[in-house]
């Protein structure tokens, strides 16, 4: 795969790993980066069944490259803003769930880029933080769309009209994170839950990616109906009943097992 220096990626069974690797900028996203990160998502094999995104470095991702954005007017800007959401769809809604392992610098465009994944993973040197007040801007990758959905309109206002900083343990308690581990060991817990989901079936990890949101979001009566044809989509397939036969026997893991 054609990846730029900033971007490494690596591969162990149905597993791909994804590691931003722009220590000198703590992990900043450029647009060499971005473009990097969806040639990666748009091309990614068939086999693969999970992705987890890492980073070198003692940061995550410190957002957005500010040297990039001198030199653009306002249609430039929304284009670049509009390039931004067609990257991170890839991530929200492209084939596989993904996992992110999170620490140090969780900021700006970085949180964006975290919360267009499914399951994050947060080491206690975590912060997070919207700074764009600050530097007279507002979030362009999405932020203002995901993170709410997240921690709420008014938290994420707070972050933003304050320049606050949450560290991990408030992250977790709000819901930037789904899990909060010891330092040096996010990577680790991250591929250990990515080969639990590459154990699922396809079909339910792909309706849990692209069926859940949609449904979430809709009306009731509508939700209710497409969680009826997912259902019965995902019942219906070989492998489901396969597995269900399985749980039958008695041959099948328990969830007391976990």
């Amino acid at each position: 795969m054609d990846l730029p220096p900033s971007l490494r990626a690596t591969r162990s069974g149905k597993i791909a790993l994804l590691t931003l690797d722009r220590v000198a900028k703590r992990n900043a996203l450029n647009d060499e980066t971005m473009l990097g990160m969806e040639r990666f998502f748009t091309h990614l094999p068939a086999d693969v069944a999970c992705v987890v995104i890492a980073a070198e470095g003692e940061h995550f991702c410190s957002g957005l490259d500010l040297s990039e954005m001198s030199g653009r007017d306002t249609l430039d800007g929304v284009r670049h803003s509009r390039m931004w959401h067609r990257v991170f769809e890839q991530v929200e809604f492209g084939p596989v769930p993904v996992v992110s392992a999170l620490k140090g610098a969780v900021v700006g465009g970085g949180l964006e880029l975290a919360a267009a994944t499914h399951l994050r993973v947060a080491e206690r040197s975590t912060f997070y933080a919207l700074p764009e007040g600050m530097r007279g801007i507002f979030v362009g990758g999405g932020a203002s769309v995901r993170v709410p959905r997240l921690i709420g309109v008014a938290r994420m206002a707070d972050l933003m009209l304050t320049g606050r900083r949450y560290d991990a343990e408030e992250g977790a308690a709000i819901g930037l994170s789904h899990y909060l581990v010891d330092d040096g060991t996010g990577v680790k817990v991250a591929l250990d839950l990515a080969a639990r989901i590459a154990e699922n079936a396809a079909q339910t990890n792909f309706a849990i990616i692209q069926a859940l949101p949609r449904i979430a979001e809709a009306n009731p009566r509508e939700g209710y109906f497409m969680e009826a044809m997912m259902a019965a989509i995902a019942q219906g397939t070989d492998d489901a009943k396969d597995r269900m036969q399985a749980f039958l026997d008695g041959r099948a893991e328990k969830v007391t097992d976990r």
